[in-house]
């Protein structure tokens, strides 16, 4: 078969993580309804009758629907004319006409999904109709409640604990409640318990999907349903008063399958339907569907009668398991009394008692057959007590429904034939299906489980693939070793191909669709699968360009479609991908992928489990704020829940990592230093500096620590404790570093390393004086020699001196207002037609600050590229202003140059405003400075709200502007003076310039032109007859007014708010913000060259000769990147896992000790108080009600001890008329009937196989046989067997069949069965054994495939008594071999020869066996033969196997008994 068709493509992935999210696209509403409508009437049908035969009642059918619902063909059939009414002949199927949504009206009720189907629909169709059509997610487990159809009182204790339990159950599990539907009985308790839990619980949480099964013949009010085409929805109202001996849908349901079989009145139509759909449900796969569970299924019961005994009893023959409640009545009660006795004690006069007692006046309807199928019903079901629960309300053990019902599933799953480990991953993989962590916790692992790393690796998967965070840390603590559970790279890649719906997948999915093959072009559609190359390129896009890949890409895998991992070795070359290079030192780090893989689908659990796992957690912790807070960027959609999660997780993770790094830094300050700026191999060969730069984590950044390190950075290698003005004056007098003016750190390194070889001197000695071991001597002194430092030059100390970034800062601003006053002189005073020689000097200064720019362009500090290094470049204002400037400068001297006069001025214009911005540019040099760096940030967002402002006071300006100019002036067509009405005038009076023209009183003609000829004077504006304006005076007033109280008093107040809130927001973070911003002027002049402009023209000159005519590599900066040796970088993890431990368990301290979790502890505890003295007070109450019980029937049975003996001594020593009456010590209201009172283990149980109410291969019943019963001795009136032969032909004659009596006793049934005989009938099973090594490890038996029985079984066949062989060894073995093990067979030794208790065993036929065994040599002649046999029968339908003999071998149970006693001949184990 194609791989591309067995791997999941990308497309079937995404849809997987939609239909997690929503399972399927939103489609509007009316086409949903058009689909499940078309859907339904090509698969569901109803039932109807077409033959109306009168019933007793006139006008009505026999089928129970009156004539008029009867189509014309059934009232008139022509094919039925004489025939009687038979409902399975009579009843046709025909398009279903009842389906839809249903409401129930009420508040809080929601709408549920119904549909009337016939009695014969397929249970695959149903399911189909559930999980696709009504969009309900499969099950994980599936709770069968039945009991009373009838309602019944229950005891509020037990009410409660049942409700709360199943809702539970249901929640947790994510589990479907299957019931009747109707409102009555133990449907109505399901009802009730969804509804407390829909008024209690919000619309986001999960739905409890409670299916009903009814019969829709009894359905009150059913007509409001009919729809041919649907009713969405259907309006059903609740009439309990009203519906007679019909029922009504139980309003609390969500989902309603109303079965059909075509009668009207008559219950009980959708029993077999209900057992298909349930058996169906348990055959499909669970969740992680390659580990091949299945869905569990339970039973429920409450209360109950006749009908919920079938059930019940058809359930476990089933394996299904039951949970019986203990004081809901009627049966139930009866199960729970007689659960914990023996078999033998449970006789027809106890249970003829039990009903009494707990069925009332109801006990007279039964009759003595039905109370014998009682008695032997209910000892077939206690005979499984690993399918029996009983919850009683009174132990505690059992405090809740739900971990009754969850332990029944586990212990019925335990006692799987298939094997202990078999049986133990069946359990966990349920429990992580249900995600009960509880119950993991109690009844998995425990003592009695011992789990590898590898057992446990398929849970780990459904746990994190269904998102439990809960079982993912269980999984780690019982064992699971993250590393061997990523160790194949499959895993990884399955656990992204499962990834549920998220903008990362999205992404992903768009990067697999444009993926290309090696050659370039795009891969075809079938081979579109998500790779780790994928991830891998994603993730490198999230994090930045540079880091490097963390996997392999594509072009570099091995043959197949697998996705590889570059795990480290010696001597492995990676070719470069896509022109760049790639280290070979990828490394495989499982704690870092399983953190990576949570944190690009934003889960906030699973992710804190992965980061815990991680060793380098500084920097998992920044990458993953980088990854977050760059998914939430692009996402595009600020406001979404989506992208705030993504936020808030990035703060979370940067919180970590500022917690690890303080617990890091008070420890030892040096080394959490070299933690940041240490290259990690996990994370693309990056720094934890350099991660929390480009994720943007000022809080990192601004801790004490990181500061610590800048500022060593800064000062270079010159002391931090130096002052300013010492370092001022070395500058200016440099011989002062030589005089011990200057402190170095070299010097105070070498001072605090002789501190330490002083008291390590002091230690050894000590330390030798007590031994003289030269070795730890050698020890002692071997590191303070080696690792001696060497105190500074004299050239070293000048060049420390000069390459500190402060000192190149000071010179560098010197340098500046140098440049700045050489500027403003040429402007001033010296500009002249010619350039000066001040003029010139300026230009050569300019071209120094024109080269380090391109310097600086073109530095690659940290080997990110030019195409990132470019757009960092233009993101940074000063750089841009510096670009203008220097724009601004060239355009300048161009103008200067030309020989016209205005051309000279205008460039002398250009260059006065190129001179402010180079003056503004200033500011950038003080943000280093403590005290205006943070004072420059706010300027800086204050000019950015003055922007914003500028835009609303425009739209003031101009409007009053145009609106007055219109109003003054008649067509001004100088459009100098338009701007100054318009614009101008209208901006100045916002400062105080109160206009006099829009007022008569100061009106002069003098001061304006009329025809607006004089370029010079404004034009009047419009004149009357008076030479007066014209204009209303009253409206350009009132304007005026508006005007200056919006522009004045509204928006300027409005903008004295805005800067006074950006001053506050700004000033309680401006610490942070300008120790942030402070790293970029630190790493400026780190790489900057030391000789100020514009000497630094000689710099760029060698640095130009050796980067492009010598082909010099460029130098790189240790103190921001280091490279660590393995061992030391061991050490340095391990100590980083060690600090990140003690961080989190002082965090845990911490939010333990905190008041919100104290106060929720001490509601915790006083919930649990008061719910343990609510139980003991039940249990003390019960414990009374039992004592007493026990006192009343000890009483009675001295009051017959003492009656006895009175009689005995009137009689005087004669025979009591009575018998004596035994003591009880325990209480009981059962008698045992016929037995003497001595309770007397019987060493031969009666037979339990040969009484299976259903006789094998056939519909015949046996007669209920109660155990007591089954001796022919045992007196049993009523004993009425069915006669049956399978080979056909019938025995007339009973005497015949008297003379042959069964053994074992009664079996229920007469005849010869599926027997060939009457009497015994004789079988024959040779077993043939070995060692399956020259050890003897264990023995191993020849088995035979039975395909009948689906097991296997020993050889052998029936044979005659005189027989000495069975004939089908001789089949099957040949003639040849059978007569060369002939003479070895009969002397044979016997193991065990008499009665089997067979399943087609009969009162007058049954089965006798002999089982002899055979053992022979492995390396013999006669086995080599009989192996090569064995392998040739392998293909045929009856195969030969060697087995090992074990209790675990799936054979009969009397075969596996013989294999028993043969193990035991061999002292081996069994």
């Amino acid at each position: 078969m194609d791989e591309a068709a067995v791997e999941p493509t990308l497309v079937q992935s995404l849809a997987v993580s939609s239909v997690k999210g929503g399972r399927y696209l939103s489609h509007s509403h009316s086409f949903q309804h058009c689909s499940l409508a078309s859907w339904i009437k090509d698969n569901i049908r109803k039932k109807e009758c077409c033959f109306y035969v009168e019933d007793a009642r006139e006008g009505i059918c026999k089928c129970g629907y009156p004539k008029s619902l009867h189509c014309e063909e059934a009232i008139k059939p022509e094919d039925c004319q004489g025939e009687e009414w038979d409902k399975h002949k009579h009843v046709r199927e025909t398009p279903t006409d009842a389906f839809g949504d249903i409401s129930f009206g009420g508040l809080g009720q929601k709408i549920g999904k119904y549909v009337r189907v016939s009695s014969d629909t397929p249970s695959d169709s149903l399911y189909q109709l559930m999980t696709d059509q009504w969009k309900l997610p499969p099950p994980n487990l599936l709770i069968s409640v039945t009991g009373g159809a009838k309602n019944f009182h229950m005891k509020t204790h037990l009410k409660d604990k049942f409700r709360r339990g199943l809702i539970k159950v249901a929640q947790t599990t994510g589990a479907w409640i299957l019931t009747g539907g109707t409102h009555t009985g133990v449907m109505k308790h399901v009802g009730m318990a969804v509804r407390d839990y829909t008024l209690s619980s919000s619309s986001m949480e999960r739905q409890i999907v409670v299916v009903g099964v009814a019969t829709w013949g009894v359905i009150h009010n059913r007509h409001s349903l009919i729809d041919p085409n649907g009713r969405f929805p259907a309006y059903y109202f609740l009439d309990e008063q009203g519906q007679g001996r019909l029922s009504c849908l139980d309003i609390n349901h969500s989902h309603f399958l109303l079965v059909d079989d075509g009668t009207q009145g008559q219950y009980g139509a959708e029993i077999e339907l209900r057992a298909r759909l349930e058996k169906l449900i348990s055959q499909q796969l669970l969740g992680n569907k390659e580990s091949g569970v299945t869905i569990p299924v339970v039973c429920v019961v409450l209360e109950g009668g006749p009908g919920t005994l079938n059930t019940i009893y058809s359930s476990m023959l089933n394996n299904t398991p039951c949970v019986v409640l203990e004081g809901s009545g009627r049966l139930a009660d009866i199960l729970a009394q007689v659960a914990t006795l023996p078999v033998s004690k449970v006789t027809m006069v106890l249970i003829g008692q039990l009903m009494k007692r707990f069925f009332g006046q109801e006990y007279k309807s039964f009759s003595e057959v039905q109370i014998i199928e009682w008695t032997k019903k209910i000892q077939d079901i206690i005979r499984m007590p690993h399918l029996l629960t009983v919850f009683r309300i009174d132990e505690e053990k059992n405090c809740d429904v739900d971990v009754a019902i969850l332990q029944a599933l586990l212990k019925a799953s335990r006692s799987d034939e298939r094997g202990s480990r078999q049986s133990w991953e069946r359990q966990l993989e349920l429990a992580v299906a249900w995600n009960r962590v509880d119950i993991a916790e109690s009844e998995i692992f425990n003592e009695e489980s011992q789990w590898t790393s590898s057992d446990l690796h398929p849970a780990m998967f459904s746990a994190l693939v269904g998102d439990k965070p809960e079982f993912v840390r269980l999984l780690l603590e019982n064992g699971v070793c993250v590393r061997q559970f990523l160790e194949h790279e499959d895993t990884l890649c399955e656990l992204y191909a499962h990834l549920p719906a998220c903008f990362f997948l999205r992404k992903l999915v768009k990067r697999v669709q444009g993926g290309k093959n090696r050659r370039g072009q795009p891969m075809p559609p079938g081979r579109r699968k998500i790779s780790l190359s994928h991830v891998s390129e994603e993730v490198q896009h999230l994090l930045g360009s540079f880091t490097q890949p963390l996997y392999v890409p594509s072009g570099q895998k091995t043959a197949g479609d697998g996705v590889a991992l570059m795990l480290p070795s010696k001597g492995l070359v990676e070719l470069p991908c896509s022109g760049e290079e790639w280290s070979a030192n990828t490394v495989l780090d499982p704690g870092r992928d399983l953190f990576l893989w949570a944190i690009v689908q934003n889960n906030r659990e699973l992710a804190e489990i992965g980061w815990e796992q991680c060793r380098d957690c500084i920097a998992a912790a920044l990458a993953a704020s980088k990854i977050l807070r760059k998914l939430a960027q692009e996402s595009g959609e600020d406001d979404t829940e989506e992208a705030k999660d993504m936020r808030e997780l990035a703060n979370h993770y940067e919180k970590q990592a500022i917690g690890v790094f303080s617990e890091c830094h008070s420890w030892d300050s040096q080394r959490a230093q070299k933690l940041l700026i240490r290259i990690s191999p996990s994370w693309g060969r990056t720094t934890c500096l350099w991660l929390a730069l480009e994720a943007d984590d000022k809080s990192f950044i601004a801790h004490s620590g990181v500061q610590a390190l800048l500022t060593k950075i800064w000062y270079g290698e010159l002391s931090v404790d130096n002052p300013h003005w010492k370092v001022l004056l070395s500058m200016i007098f440099f011989p002062l570093i030589y005089t011990g003016f200057l402190s170095f750190r070299r010097d105070e390194d070498i001072q605090k390393q002789n501190e330490r070889t002083e008291q390590l001197k002091l230690a050894m000695d000590s330390f030798s004086a007590g031994n003289t071991d030269a070795k730890l001597k050698r020890h002692f002194r071997g590191p303070s020699q080696n690792s001696e430092l060497e105190p500074l030059n004299c050239s070293s100390r000048l060049m420390s001196l000069f390459m500190s970034p402060q000192v190149k800062f000071y010179w560098n601003i010197a340098s500046y207002f140098g440049f700045l006053w050489l500027f403003a002189v040429v402007l001033m005073i010296d500009f002249q037609p010619s350039p000066s020689w001040r003029e010139l000097l300026l230009y050569v200064w300019l071209t120094s600050l024109v080269c380090e720019e391109v310097r600086q362009l073109y530095h690659d500090f940290d080997g990110s590229g030019f195409r990132r290094k470019a757009k960092m470049y233009i993101k940074d204002l000063w750089n841009i202003l510096d670009v203008l400037s220097i724009l601004l400068f060239i355009t300048g001297l161009v103008c200067r140059l030309q020989a016209s006069d205005t051309v000279l001025y205008v460039g002398k214009v250009i260059l006065c405003i190129d001179f402010i911005i180079f003056c503004l540019r200033l500011m950038a040099i003080f943000t280093i400075s403590r005290t205006l760096g943070p004072k420059i940030i706010i300027v800086r967002r204050m000019m950015m709200d003055l922007f914003f402002f500028m835009f609303l006071l425009s739209i003031w300006v101009v409007a009053y502007g145009v609106a007055k100019q219109g109003i003054l002036i008649q067509n001004e067509e100088r459009l100098n003076w338009i701007i100054r009405g318009a614009v101008y005038e209208p901006y100045l009076i916002i400062f105080g310039n109160v206009p006099t023209n829009i007022d008569n009183t100061q009106f002069d003609m003098g001061s304006c032109s009329v025809n607006g000829s004089d370029p010079l004077k404004p034009k009047c504006p419009v004149l009357n007859a008076d030479n007066m304006p014209a204009f209303p005076e009253w409206l350009t007033i009132i304007m005026l007014c508006v005007y200056l109280l919006f522009a004045n008093i509204l928006l300027l107040n409005l903008l004295i708010a805005i800067f006074n809130y950006t001053f506050q927001e700004v000033q309680d973070n401006t610490d942070t913000i300008w120790k942030f911003q402070r790293y970029e002027l630190i790493k400026e002049y780190h790489s900057r060259p030391a000789l100020p402009p514009p000497f630094i023209l000689l710099s760029h000159i060698i640095l130009f000769i050796r980067g492009v005519l010598l082909r010099h590599s460029p130098q790189r900066h240790k103190h921001f990147r280091q490279e660590l040796e393995q061992t030391e970088e061991e050490e340095l993890l391990s100590w980083e896992a060690f600090m990140k431990d003690n961080y989190l368990a002082s965090s845990r301290q911490d939010e333990s000790q905190s008041v919100e979790h104290r106060i929720q502890d001490t509601a915790e505890k006083v919930g649990a108080m008061s719910e343990l003295l609510e139980r003991e007070q039940e249990m003390v109450s019960a414990t009374m009600v039992r004592r007493l019980s026990k006192l009343e029937e000890q009483v009675s049975e001295s009051t017959k001890a003492l009656r006895w003996i009175i009689d005995a001594l009137k009689s005087q020593g004669c025979k009591s008329k009575k018998e004596l009456p035994l003591m009880r010590c325990k209480s009981s209201d059962r008698e045992d009937g016929d037995s003497s009172g001595q309770e007397t283990e019987e060493d031969v149980l009666p037979h339990k196989y040969a009484r299976q109410l259903q006789y094998p291969g056939s519909t015949v019943k046996r007669f209920p046989v109660p155990e007591e019963k089954v001796p022919w001795e045992a007196n049993f009136f009523p004993y009425l067997p069915p006669v049956y032969n399978q080979q056909g032909g019938s025995i007339s004659d009973f005497s015949v069949l008297d003379k042959y009596r069964n053994p074992g006793g009664r079996t229920g049934i007469r005849g010869k069965g599926a027997l060939k005989y009457l009497g015994p009938n004789h079988i024959l099973h040779p077993v043939l054994t070995r060692w399956h090594d020259s050890e003897r490890t264990f023995l191993e038996f020849l088995a035979v495939w039975e395909d009948g029985e689906e097991c296997w079984a020993l050889p052998g066949s029936s044979v005659k008594p005189d027989d000495p062989l069975p004939q089908t060894l001789q089949r099957i073995l040949g003639k040849n071999m059978y007569e060369r093990i002939k003479s070895e067979l009969e002397a044979a030794e016997q193991v065990y020869k008499g009665y089997v208790d067979d399943s087609k065993n009969t009162d007058n036929a049954w089965v006798e066996t002999t089982v002899i065994t055979v053992h022979f040599d492995k390396h013999g002649q006669l086995m080599s033969d009989i192996n090569r046999i064995v392998e040739s029968t392998l293909s045929s339908p009856q195969s030969f196997q060697w087995r090992e003999v074990s209790s675990k071998i799936c054979v009969c149970p009397y075969q596996q008994e013989a294999l028993r006693l043969i193990a035991k001949r061999l002292n081996t184990h069994f």
